[in-house]
């Protein structure tokens, strides 16, 4: 098995040494610095990964109703993220190394098609996620193409007297030759798929191959909905939507307008500063809350709000009217 270093198969896997060591560190220090560094798997610290993983909500592609489901269910969003980091750490590592590449390598791609799918749409200078997942995906079919050459585990295995190193299932999940017939046509059709992949999720997320080029990221977005009025309280959900997902929404003012767009109701920064906790039903680990000097609504919340509507009665082309501390609003009507 020496020969497998001069080999084609053998010098295309040395050749992919700095890629796979890059890729290897993009993955493990995603456990090194949520886990080492600061300990990120606690739900009620600062940082608390589930939080980040609910920003993806919004927008994602295809796995919304998984998405949804882990950010609706604590419990199960914790570990979760506990088996998604311990699994980028292995896969991580495993890479670096050169241990089981191809298998690595698949889990490189499925890990890169998820963050491609969940957070492609985020990045407020650059698309800075979808960049991240389209090259995650190339670059794990690249590697299990190549498998690893010298400077790897799977090199040093198959240059010992070990048998199983011979087998056909190690080359599937290890490195030298693949035993595929035609390889070509199927690379070509595989390679063809993921730059689809690249032009379709470019195009949905951000407009980028043809007409008007957007960014999800730039501005903040709620959507008011279920406005209900329940004796002398209105209640309604928020939903944030867009905007950057590493600050929230500073929410700064919430009137009621009448069929003349005449302020009839109005709650100020102050009130909303100091609203009741106990007014607000929040949907998910991402939380609608309270801040020094606003109502702040993360990337991703989703909550049901109560305010007291005083004596007014509501009628009809009456409409509800958020007010954000950029100066953007959002006005729906009451029906």
């Amino acid at each position: 098995m020496k020969q497998h270093i001069d080999s084609a198969v053998g010098k295309a896997g040395l050749f992919t040494l700095s890629l796979r060591w890059v890729i290897g560190w993009t993955y493990f220090s995603a456990f090194w610095r949520r886990l080492i560094i600061d300990n990120k798997l606690i739900p009620e610290e600062a940082g608390y990964i589930g939080e980040k993983f609910n920003h993806f909500l919004p927008n994602a592609l295809g796995i919304k109703p998984i998405i949804e489901y882990l950010v609706s269910n604590p419990e199960a969003l914790q570990i979760s993220m506990v088996i998604f980091t311990i699994v980028e750490a292995i896969v991580g590592l495993f890479i670096i190394f050169g241990l089981f590449t191809r298998l690595m390598s698949i889990g490189v791609f499925f890990l890169a098609m998820g963050i491609l799918l969940g957070s492609g749409w985020i990045g407020t200078t650059c698309l800075d996620e979808w960049q991240i997942g389209v090259l995650g995906v190339a670059s794990g079919f690249v590697l299990f193409l190549t498998g690893s050459g010298a400077y790897s585990l799977d090199n040093y295995l198959m240059n010992k007297p070990y048998q199983f190193t011979n087998k056909k299932w190690f080359a599937f999940l290890g490195s030298g030759e693949l035993p595929i017939k035609n390889l070509a046509p199927k690379v070509l059709v595989m390679s063809l798929l993921i730059f689809g992949l690249t032009l379709f999720t470019n195009q949905y997320f951000h407009g980028g191959v043809f007409g008007t080029l957007h960014n999800k990221s730039v501005k903040p977005k709620v959507e008011i909905s279920n406005i209900q009025q329940n004796g002398s309280q209105l209640s309604f959900q928020l939903f944030r939507v867009e905007g950057a997902d590493v600050y929230g929404s500073f929410l700064i003012g919430i009137q009621i307008l009448d069929e003349n767009n005449q302020v009839i109701k109005s709650i100020g920064q102050e009130e909303l500063a100091q609203f009741p906790k106990e007014k607000i039903n929040n949907h998910y680990v991402a939380k609608i809350k309270p801040g020094k000097h606003s109502l702040i609504l993360p990337l991703g919340a989703k909550a049901d709000l109560t305010i007291d509507l005083e004596g007014i009665t509501l009628k009809e082309n009456y409409a509800l009217k958020l007010i954000d501390i950029s100066g953007i609003e959002w006005i729906t009507e009451i029906k």
